[in-house]
């Protein structure tokens, strides 16, 4: 359902052009102080994730791996560490954030075609009926063939049949 059927009945129908715009205005602005809320959240955190540490624990670690000694790399190295002693868990966020996953090339393949999918029948529904595409004029193009195809489609498996046969002789 698009455009007005989403609001209907919820109390915006009923609501001034001025009520709206300050409605909008709010959210606006609710909406700005998120973000900048969200960006200093992750600017402090990268910096306290690059500040120097001085652990006893973890610093000749790094140093003789030849990292830098910060919280970032000391807090990889627990999670390694952490792994190493049967976390799964801690191994599982291991694999994921070194780009190792239990997802295989083919079950990346498969994803992307449903998604494909997906996407093809959402603009049917919506009426985004792109006529260009390709592969779908060939899919109905074979599912209907036209006599003309299927004579041409005949004629040369008959060919592929005698030259077969002239090459056994």
């Amino acid at each position: 359902m698009a455009g007005y059927e989403n609001i209907k009945d919820k109390g915006f129908d009923n609501r001034t052009t001025g009520e709206l715009r300050e409605i909008a205005i709010r959210g606006g602005k609710a909406s700005g102080e998120a973000r900048r809320r969200k960006a200093d959240f992750r600017k402090t955190l990268n910096m306290l994730l690059t500040a120097e540490i001085d652990n006893e624990e973890y610093k000749p670690i790094l140093e003789a791996l030849g990292v830098e000694c910060t919280l970032e790399s000391a807090l990889n190295m627990a999670m390694i560490k952490e792994g190493l002693a049967g976390n799964v868990k801690a191994y599982e966020a291991i694999a994921k954030y070194a780009g190792q996953s239990n997802q295989t090339e083919r079950d990346d393949e498969e994803q992307r075609i449903r998604t494909e999918r997906a996407k093809r029948a959402r603009d049917l529904e919506v009426g985004n009926d792109d006529s260009n595409d390709e592969n779908i004029q060939n899919f109905l193009k074979a599912m209907r063939p036209a006599q003309e195809d299927l004579e041409e489609l005949f004629d040369n498996v008959g060919d592929g049949e005698n030259e077969s046969e002239e090459k056994a002789e």
